[in-house]
């Protein structure tokens, strides 16, 4: 089925602080982002009319734009109060949201000292990455082409658009042979994670994540992070090498864009099971995000 293009949607966006019709929210083919990836972003979810996370995905971007080296320059309070009109305007409960900050047109080249900051935020309807039937029968993932890199070469604790680069060749490389996503490694050959979203392993009953010293500390990891303690199941950040994928039972990923979603392949080396855990989380998090746990809380 043809996705309509992005630029050719109906709604408006929230434009350096106006809202402007969705045809008219555009750029000089100059800006120096566009040329240099200089520029920070965030991925959030609507559930019901409520916005997961909302001050913590604002937080960090502004934290990716000060790794960056500028301000974002509106506060995160109102950013917060940007994304919940922009989500009210497009008159959708369940949507995506897309805040982004870049350098805009006023210099080019390596240095962009003079160039302004810029600021935009777009609701659309978006599912999640994966269909309910392909996230219940686990995903196919093949060997990611490229690594996660050092932290002396990049600003890995940033959101920034560069970043994805190498992701979106991944994914390419892996779609190319038929996988839904690639699983990356680190410059070291650790195991990192997928093209957009953090992993978890299922080891003996306890739950294994590589430590997020060369890639995103996602916010939704940290959720379900919280969500396995809550249920008693433990939770080990460790350096994880590509052989001991043979000694986890299941898999799972997550990321705002995949919430949480089973693996059960890595190319033609693992096999895994949609197991209890896994299943438990997903249920645990569809709970959190759409309010039923807060609501089971209070009763």
């Amino acid at each position: 089925m043809h996705e309509t293009p992005y630029d050719d949607r109906d709604g408006v966006i929230w434009f350096n602080g106006d809202f402007v019709p969705w045809a008219d929210a555009k750029l000089h083919v100059l800006n120096h982002a566009l040329h240099y990836a200089s520029a920070v972003f965030e991925g959030m979810r609507a559930y019901n009319g409520e916005i997961f996370e909302l001050t913590a995905h604002n937080e960090r971007l502004h934290n990716s734009g000060k790794i960056l080296g500028f301000e974002v320059p509106y506060t995160v309070a109102e950013l917060d109060d940007a994304c919940r009109e922009a989500l009210s305007r497009a008159g959708l409960t369940d949507a995506y949201l897309r805040p982004i900050a870049w350098r805009g047109p006023e210099q080019m080249g390596v240095s962009a000292q003079k160039c302004e900051i810029q600021v935009a935020i777009a609701v659309w309807d978006w599912p999640s990455y994966f269909t309910p039937e392909a996230r219940m029968k686990g995903i196919d993932l093949d060997w990611a082409i490229y690594r996660r890199p050092d932290p002396k070469t990049a600003p890995v604790s940033a959101k920034a658009a560069g970043l994805y680069m190498i992701c979106t060749l991944s994914k390419h490389a892996a779609e190319a042979k038929g996988y839904s996503d690639a699983l990356m490694l680190d410059w070291r050959g650790q195991l990192a994670e997928t093209t957009g979203a953090n992993m978890f392993l299922v080891i003996d009953g306890k739950i294994h994540t590589p430590t997020p010293d060369c890639f995103l500390d996602g916010i939704t990891r940290r959720s379900v992070i919280a969500l396995a303690k809550k249920r008693g199941y433990e939770v080990i950040e460790r350096a994880i090498m590509p052989e001991e994928l043979s000694t986890a039972t299941e898999m799972f990923v997550t990321g705002t864009a995949a919430e949480v979603t089973p693996i059960a392949q890595i190319a033609d080396d693992h096999t895994f099971t949609v197991g209890e855990i896994t299943k438990t989380l997903m249920q645990d998090y569809d709970d959190q995000v759409n309010g039923r746990a807060e609501a089971a809380a209070a009763e």
